[in-house]
């Protein structure tokens, strides 16, 4: 009597098979894990109100960032609107020596009216048609009386803490940074910038 046999594998196929399951699964636990990291997409706030917001706001701190190592205290911005309904928007700070600096730029909301989401830039105006020289400037905190908001961006490599008073009580500061780190910020990164009294 004859039997049909299957060949059986090399026994070195018969090792290798659970090791390769091990592997996809070692490595499919690797991606999840990576997914379950990576934060969610930064939220903005739903609606701005931007008459409301323009007008002068104090930087109470700050992510480190190169454009802004020279100041030292006095960090403050001015957001005023123009007759083409555009946003102008000039930066301040003092320096080591005691002068000012100032910036001056336009800001310029994305989608509807009441978009959270704004570009800015500084580069000169003759520039404006290159995508590159506008940063994104969106306001992902704001209390309901517009007197400290947060704004930040999507990659969250730079974000501001904005008051329209020099200081900011300490539970208040304490709680936006509670909301903040919910978002996925790194609030230890965050730099407190010393105001002078108001002149």
């Amino acid at each position: 009597m004859s039997h049909s046999l299957k060949p059986s594998r090399p026994a070195w196929r018969r090792l290798l098979a659970p090791l390769c399951l091990v592997g996809v699964c070692w490595v499919s636990g690797l991606a999840a894990s990576a997914q379950a990291a990576e934060p969610a997409a930064l939220r903005s706030i739903e609606r701005l109100d931007l008459p409301r917001y323009l007008g002068t706001w104090y930087e109470v701190a700050k992510f480190p960032n190169r454009f802004q190592k020279q100041c030292v205290a006095d960090t403050r911005a001015e957001y005023q609107s123009t007759p083409e309904g555009a946003v102008r928007v000039v930066n301040q700070c003092r320096v080591a020596d005691g002068s000012v600096e100032k910036a001056v730029g336009q800001a310029r909301q994305i989608g509807a009216a009441d978009s959270p989401r704004l570009q800015v830039r500084f580069a000169p105006a003759w520039l404006s048609f290159i995508p590159a020289v506008w940063g994104d400037y969106w306001v992902i905190d704001l209390d309901e009386g517009y007197q400290l908001a947060a704004v930040s961006e999507p990659r969250r490599e730079y974000l501001w803490v904005l008051s329209r008073t020099p200081s900011v009580p300490a539970p208040v500061y304490e709680a936006l940074l509670k909301r903040l780190a919910a978002q996925g910020l790194d609030v230890g990164r965050l730099e407190r910038s010393p105001q002078g009294p108001t002149p």
